[in-house]
């Protein structure tokens, strides 16, 4: 079932759960002067999953990332990333993460290869012996062999995130957190950097993908988390969120006034007829479709068709945050 994080009442995961947490956050708070960021955030990323971190920008996803990274330190709450505390652990658990936060930054002058042979040269803790082979098996895993040669300028922009990514994958992870990763690509660069985010997860990588995008994260996420003013309003599987979301039941007959006094009477709220497509609708509640459709059949109301809608992730935001979708963009 999907949770509603609230920091006065939310309890850590159960001791058999936390194995199986790759991110796992237990009041996480952060404060900059009198601005709270970050407010009591209990937070569960499952391992193998891809988690949609998902709210507008000032909503604190970055500063959550932040802090999850090491980059920045809470004022209150518990942290744990692949079963090990931070920050007491940072230098266990970072080589097993990878990050691409606020875009990658690269020499423009220099080859794709060359950049991550200057970034794996500065990790002290890469054996120089295995380099080559860790960059050409990382240009290789976001598909820019081809393009190895080329220099940084003249990559398109999603080539650039995916060079990004590359970097973060020099080492084995068993955690990728990227932040914002398709921020500002054009439709080719999203598809590219989207397929990719399937393929490492189809390795078992967990993925926390931070994103404003909520089209983008319905198609590659299994779990996600809403954000607004630095609280965790939602979180859970993506197909168990959006069941949490007002549904909405439709019905097609030519009897449109019997069908919308039934549904009335069955004290299903907001119900409304659409002539011009020979409907009615209403929220569904806690009646079942199929117990609606039988008390319509018995009532003599022809059926010609019967659904069932539920919201996109967009409306369910809008739905929960109380915020225009234009804040998103």
């Amino acid at each position: 079932m999907t949770t509603e994080a609230d920091p006065r009442t939310a309890q850590p995961p159960a001791p058999e759960a936390e194995s199986a947490c790759a991110v796992r956050t237990v009041g996480l708070t952060r404060r900059f002067g009198d601005q709270l960021a970050v407010d009591g955030l209990d937070m569960v990323v499952p391992r193998g999953s891809v988690y949609g971190f998902l709210g507008p920008n000032g909503s604190g996803k970055t500063t959550t990332i932040r802090m999850l990274l090491g980059l920045l330190h809470p004022n209150d709450g518990q942290i744990e990333l692949l079963g090990r505390s931070m920050p007491g652990q940072l230098a266990d658990v970072l080589p097993l993460v990878g990050a691409l936060i606020e875009g990658p930054a690269f020499q423009p002058y220099l080859s794709g290869q060359a950049n991550l042979r200057r970034l794996d040269r500065s990790d002290a803790t890469a054996d120089p012996a295995t380099s080559a082979e860790r960059i050409e098996a990382a240009l290789a895993r976001v598909g820019l062999t081809a393009a190895a040669g080329k220099k940084f300028r003249n990559y398109s922009l999603g080539m650039k995130q995916r060079l990004g990514i590359a970097a973060a994958l020099l080492r084995p992870r068993e955690l990728l957190v990227l932040d914002e990763p398709t921020n500002g690509l054009d439709p080719q660069g999203t598809r590219e950097v989207r397929h990719l985010i399937r393929d490492l997860a189809e390795d078992g990588i967990t993925i926390l993908v931070s994103s404003h995008l909520l089209a983008e994260i319905e198609q590659i996420a299994s779990h996600v988390g809403i954000m607004s003013g630095g609280r965790l309003l939602r979180q859970g599987r993506l197909a168990e969120v959006l069941a949490d979301g007002t549904a909405q039941i439709r019905i097609t007959t030519p009897d449109l006034a019997a069908a919308a006094g039934l549904l009335t009477e069955l004290e299903l709220l907001e119900v409304s007829v659409q002539a011009d497509t020979s409907s009615v609708t209403a929220r569904l509640g806690a009646l079942a479709p199929e117990d609606i459709a039988a008390a319509l059949v018995g009532a003599g109301v022809r059926l010609r068709g019967l659904g069932v809608e539920r919201p996109h992730l967009e409306e369910l935001f809008v739905s929960i945050t109380g915020e225009g979708f234009d804040v998103l963009r």
